[in-house]
């Protein structure tokens, strides 16, 4: 596709002394939104001025994120049930060059191998052993217990690479494969970690803690549990018991629960810059 001439005689301009003048030339290209971006790289490419270069990282950042913001708030209007696609546009944040098709690959087959253990006289229990065994057995997905908080633990790429994932990454990871399986498993929000639970129907569409047959512990190699064992977690955080605590949450609420782990993990490596997209992120799913 031929390059919008205005995009880049506005690019041109980058190198602009006054500030006033460059913030209008950067609202005008910002106008363009991603249209501008391809022009933008290759600029970034050619033109070796430090202030153009530090000026096309900018713009590129703005629109990189305001486009993922906005697919990011039509997945939760819309497609909220694919929980892959929300994890794929949260990853993009900080990989945009990131090859869908090849974890979509990756995933699928992983999804194949748990597919050929699985057969329709299977207990919800039996069930659970396969994925597990194919997970932490066969592909040695485990829990980061050094440095659980490490963001490259959450950006499914890196996860999907290292095989060391966080309580949350694993569990969505156990989410999707289950999703695509057809397998009842939702995540729960409970306080300082991430759990599963098995439901007793796939077909409810707003399950709640009645409809739990018992839970999950992805960080633990898939480790079935109780209430009773959550509700001693909660009496040893010393902190009031909620509902919630028990309940399956939506797959927004998992991509809410994912940034907000990111914050907190770029805050602790003093990523300001990527803080700061995150939570302009975090805004889109409201």
């Amino acid at each position: 596709m031929a390059e919008n001439p205005k995009i880049s005689a506005l690019i041109k301009l980058l190198d602009e002394p006054d500030d006033k003048t460059y913030q209008i030339i950067r609202e005008k290209i910002w106008s363009f939104g991603t249209e501008a971006l391809p022009p933008l790289e290759k600029a970034w490419e050619t033109n070796f001025n430090p202030l153009v270069q530090e000026r096309i990282v900018e713009i590129r950042r703005n629109l990189q994120r305001t486009a993922l913001a906005a697919e990011l708030a039509a997945w939760v209007k819309t497609s909220s049930s694919d929980l892959l696609k929300g994890y794929l546009l949260v990853t993009k944040l900080n990989n945009p060059d990131l090859d869908e098709k090849a974890i979509v690959t990756r995933i699928e087959e992983i999804r194949m191998d748990v597919w050929l253990e699985l057969h329709e006289n299977l207990t919800a229990l039996e069930n659970v052993k396969v994925l597990n065994h194919i997970l932490f057995g066969i592909h040695l997905f485990e829990g980061n217990k050094i440095n659980p908080v490490l963001p490259a633990n959450s950006w499914l790429d890196t996860f999907l690479q290292t095989h060391l994932g966080s309580p949350l990454s694993l569990g969505m990871l156990y989410i999707i494969i289950a999703e695509k399986l057809g397998l009842p498993i939702t995540g729960v929000s409970l306080p300082q970690h991430f759990i599963l639970a098995y439901l007793a129907d796939s077909r409810i569409t707003d399950p709640t803690s009645d409809q739990v047959l018992f839970y999950i512990n992805p960080f633990n190699k898939g480790a079935v549990f109780t209430r009773r064992e959550i509700e001693l977690f909660i009496r040893q955080l010393k902190i009031k018991t909620d509902s919630s605590f028990f309940a399956p949450c939506t797959n927004t609420e998992v991509i809410r629960r994912l940034i907000n782990s990111l914050i907190f993990a770029c805050n602790k490596t003093g990523d300001t810059d990527k803080t700061e997209d995150l939570e302009y992120l975090l805004k889109s799913t409201e």
